[in-house]
């Protein structure tokens, strides 16, 4: 699933590609080779992220991209990068069927029409779900009035944060083939690693970031509900440092390795983020009469089995860690190949960055 905000990785296919989800506090970035009919990841890196209170400006970004290409060595030039859920809109939205290209610009010239919201100065890109591109003209009367309206997943950025994202790229000597929303990382990370799953169940992706945590509900190989909540280790590292009277590292430490005698604090922390997923899950299960059979969870959230533990007693839906590596071959080096299997949850979004530019 490509939502690129303009069409060169869509259009043209690339035999390797680097992605970078710039994350808040942690950069993740990954190097994807074609192998054969599937995918071979070269390389992975993890770096902190530049402090910054709001989107990087070209200059910060450029150095950090230079910082992260210097530590991958792709070889390649041509890098997707991964949007956070500050700086895109993605909603689905009910438009008249008609080319892509008419689509971006219906939803430019009357963007409250169908998204609910004014977005002045965005750039727009739209994946319309299989279902509708499948379905046969319904048993509408044919002289009904106004044309048929199909389901479709919309994105918008900023038009200035697109073209900063393209300027840093360049000036960091890459060039930015796909920009395309954070969300949609593990969805694609998902598919690839377990199409089965994908394509047959009503299965939860639970992205749990620093800021803030994201739910996408994936229906049959459909993106059927997405929703972000503001909470995310950033908060519960900063509640159990402030229950406890510690400092934030080490607070970071507890909470990953989860001495059994602060589970309460962590617990009371959790609470507000199971209620707010579960309350997506319900939303769901009323709207399609079918059951959420799974969650799958990624970010560094998910390095804590006691917060997958938490989660899963909260949720009442089975719980796991997606391994979004897996139907991957694994073409690492050395001292990565020990790592992988430990980083890999966090590399979903970036993972699913660089298959959907490939």
């Amino acid at each position: 699933m490509a939502l690129p905000f303009f069409d060169s990785a869509v259009s043209k296919k690339r035999d390797q590609m680097m992605a970078v989800d710039l994350g808040s506090r942690t950069t993740k970035a990954v190097c994807l080779q074609r192998c054969g009919q599937g995918f071979a990841l070269c390389g992975f890196a993890l770096l902190d992220a530049p402090i910054c209170e709001k989107t990087l400006p070209p200059e910060l970004l450029s150095e950090h991209l230079k910082a992260v290409t210097q530590v991958l060595q792709p070889k390649t030039r041509y890098v997707s990068l991964a949007a956070g859920v500050s700086d895109v809109h993605v909603r689905h939205a009910d438009i008249p069927r008609m080319p892509l290209p008419d689509m971006r610009m219906v939803l430019k010239l009357n963007s409250k029409s169908y998204l609910q919201q004014d977005l002045p100065g965005h750039l727009f890109d739209c994946h319309v779900s299989m279902r509708a591109q499948q379905s046969k003209p319904n048993d509408k009367p044919k002289d009904a009035a106004g044309p048929q309206k199909q389901r479709v997943l919309v994105a918008a950025a900023r038009k200035q944060f697109v073209d900063d994202m393209v300027q840093g790229a360049k000036s960091a000597g890459l060039v930015a083939d796909c920009i395309l929303p954070g969300l949609i990382g593990p969805v694609n990370s998902f598919e690839r690693a377990m199409p089965e799953l994908f394509e047959k169940e009503a299965v939860a992706l639970v992205d749990v970031g620093f800021k803030n945590s994201s739910i996408c509900i994936v229906q049959e190989g459909e993106l059927m509900l997405s929703r972000v909540v503001s909470i995310g280790g950033d908060r519960l590292t900063s509640g159990l440092a402030e229950a406890l009277g510690i400092s934030y590292a080490e607070a970071e430490g507890i909470k990953i390795g989860m001495p059994t005698e602060v589970q309460s604090q962590l617990e009371s922390l959790l609470l507000p983020l199971g209620r707010e997923l579960r309350a997506s899950i319900d939303f769901f299960e009323h709207q399609q009469d079918r059951p959420v059979t799974n969650v799958f969870l990624t970010g560094g959230g998910s390095r804590s089995e006691f917060i997958v533990q938490r989660l899963r007693q909260e949720l009442m839906v089975e719980c796991k860690i997606l391994n979004p590596t897996a139907n991957l071959e694994m073409q690492l080096p050395p001292q990565q190949t020990s790592e992988i299997e430990q980083v890999g949850p966090q590399l979903a979004v970036a993972l699913g960055a660089a298959l959907a530019a490939l």
